[in-house]
């Protein structure tokens, strides 16, 4: 029996909303907003739609990576180049370890936005308001820097148009060759002591690529790639104003990103993150933590996935080494119960922060890598499908997570410390962690 709408929980207020020193100038931006053209089309997104249901039912795997938060300043056309060619390099090597396509979606092109444990950050007995993404204030520490800005939005739009237009360039004019990307890992291989321990599956991609050539496969197959991008969908107002509905079928969807998901933070069944990601169209997903409620996270799916589409909702599992072997299992189990075909997918980050001595937030490589392989151990004893990786990381040899075979020890934190929130793993570890993740998957 459905409720009548004074039954009806009551939406609440939007949480991580910055507090805008001139509304009026905020409403004149979101005009602005609503009139600039989509960035991504709602074709692009029901394609993403189609991908990622072929995800839900097992016959691929769902692989998302990019910045923790995108800025203004490394919006520049090396560093998307890295960051892309990154993902596509772990893709790569996923691909041949699970024997499954990899359905490719970057944090770029939209993640300039970013949740906050507190309003406001003090330092040396000054407060100021928290840095919460360049899209809204600046992570230098002034009083200045600090304000939210509205018209931050419009150049937010204008620097996810710019990365999205290098995107569609990369992937499309042979630079993301499918051998082009796996003579990088090759490259990776031979030039590291301790990469050489892959290089079996190197030789095994190597003749698998050879095999494709044998039968003929189309070149234009090997010379594009599909490449999709997300970010979180945390400032309603910005979400609100791309959102666009589609003369064709009048449905609406949010045209900032192909894929939206909600937070930790924000991720209540009745809160306005929930009744917003409900009414678009979009694939979307929903991070769940080690504090999730099995009820609520029923609840939460059943709002946001209705009619039961495969390919409509991914959750993110963000536990925390240690906690997924007891917190999962109940999650999946009543999701499952629930017959809705969500798809799994393991964010070992956000759960793995630590700070450093020396102050600076840190995650080690063995903690991420310890989270995954119990998200797989979780999966294989459910008889479930692990579905994919949510990472954060960058193409640039940074020193912010330690561990792995970089070699990134505590003490070498501050030599490339650039990220302007968290930690994210350097080109090495990511692809250090597909190699890992392809033979999990291999088993």
């Amino acid at each position: 029996m459905s409720m009548s709408p004074q039954d009806s929980p009551a939406v609440t207020s939007a949480k991580q909303q910055p507090e805008w020193p001139d509304a009026g100038e905020l409403e004149r931006v979101v005009k602005e907003l609503k009139v600039l053209p989509p960035l991504v089309f709602p074709s692009e997104c029901d394609l993403l739609t189609q991908r990622l249901a072929d995800v839900s039912r097992g016959e691929a795997f769902f692989l998302t990576g990019g910045d923790c938060a995108e800025t203004f300043a490394a919006n520049t056309a090396n560093s998307v180049r890295a960051r892309l060619k990154t993902v596509l390099q772990m893709a790569v090597v996923l691909t041949y370890g699970a024997t499954l396509p990899v359905v490719k979606v970057g944090r770029i092109a939209g993640q300039y936005f970013k949740p906050r444990s507190a309003n406001d950050e003090t330092i040396n007995g000054v407060t100021l308001p928290s840095y919460r993404g360049d899209a809204i204030n600046d992570v230098a520490f002034t009083p200045e820097a600090r304000r939210p800005d509205p018209q931050r939005l419009v150049r937010a739009y204008k620097a996810s148009n710019a990365t999205l237009n290098l995107i569609r360039s990369f992937s499309q004019d042979g630079s993301a060759d499918l051998r082009m990307v796996h003579a990088w890992n090759r490259d990776f291989v031979s030039k590291s002591d301790s990469g050489k321990k892959y290089d079996q599956l190197a030789k095994d991609i190597d003749r698998a690529l050879a095999f494709m050539h044998a039968c003929g496969a189309d070149p234009v197959e090997f010379r594009s790639v599909e490449f999709f991008t997300a970010h979180e969908a945390l400032l309603l107002d910005y979400e609100k104003a791309m959102s666009r509905t589609d003369y064709v079928t009048g449905r609406t969807y949010d045209t900032s990103a192909h894929f939206l998901w909600m937070g930790e933070r924000t991720r209540e069944p009745n809160g306005a993150h929930a009744q917003f990601m409900a009414s678009i169209s979009n694939p979307i997903g929903c991070k769940v933590g080690p504090k999730a409620n099995p009820d609520d996270v029923v609840a939460l799916i059943k709002k946001l996935d209705p009619d039961k589409t495969p390919g409509r909702l991914t959750l993110i599992s963000r536990m925390g080494a240690g906690n997924v072997l007891e917190k999962l299992p109940p999650i999946i189990k009543a999701v499952e119960a629930s017959n809705h075909p969500v798809i799994w997918v393991c964010d070992p980050m956000h759960g793995n922060t630590k700070e450093a001595a020396s102050g600076h937030k840190t995650r080690e490589f063995s903690d991420v890598l310890s989270e995954v392989k119990d998200f797989f151990t979780v999966h294989k004893q459910l008889g479930t499908h692990p579905g994919g990786l949510h990472i954060e990381l960058t193409g640039d040899d940074v020193t912010e997570c330690i561990g792995g075979i970089s070699g990134v020890m505590e003490k070498d934190l501050p030599m490339r410390y650039e990220t302007a929130c968290d930690p994210r793993l350097n080109r090495v570890q990511a692809l250090e962690l597909a190699f890992q993740v392809a033979e999990m998957l291999a088993k």
